[in-house]
């Protein structure tokens, strides 16, 4: 799995986990019934506590996201997909929608917000590649 944790921007660990699980399941790069690294194997790639992993296992479990299928591991439910896109649309949103009110409290127009989006967007296309 190709997940980036960053432990200074705001968000607890075992949610950016979660999130980037839920995400991945949504693009489709995670298809359900397929099995998800082990809690151990996941920390050990992303340098982060079992535990934390463990907590953002526990949390998709609780969504029923991911179930354990005995003797195996974990894996992602059938009904996921549907669940992790409306989460990623909720999460981007409450995001997005923050963004904006700071925006507007620090006095920002709509067109230089715009020029800002417009920007960090390209930026984002030129990150991806």
């Amino acid at each position: 799995m190709f997940f980036q944790i960053n432990p200074s921007n705001g968000i607890p660990v075992y949610e950016q986990v979660s999130r980037q699980i839920m995400f991945a399941v949504a693009s489709g790069s995670i298809l359900p019934g397929e099995m998800i690294p082990s809690v151990r194997e996941l920390a050990r790639e992303l340098a982060i506590n079992p535990n934390t992993v463990a907590r953002a296992f526990r949390d998709l479990q609780d969504q029923n996201i991911l179930q354990t299928v005995r003797g195996t591991g974990v894996a992602v439910t059938h009904g996921a997909r549907a669940k992790c896109i409306s989460a990623r649309t909720r999460v981007i949103r409450d995001r997005l929608r923050d963004v904006l009110a700071e925006a507007r409290q620090s006095q920002l127009d709509e067109a230089e917000l715009q020029a800002i989006i417009d920007a960090e967007f390209e930026n984002s296309k030129k990150r991806k590649h």
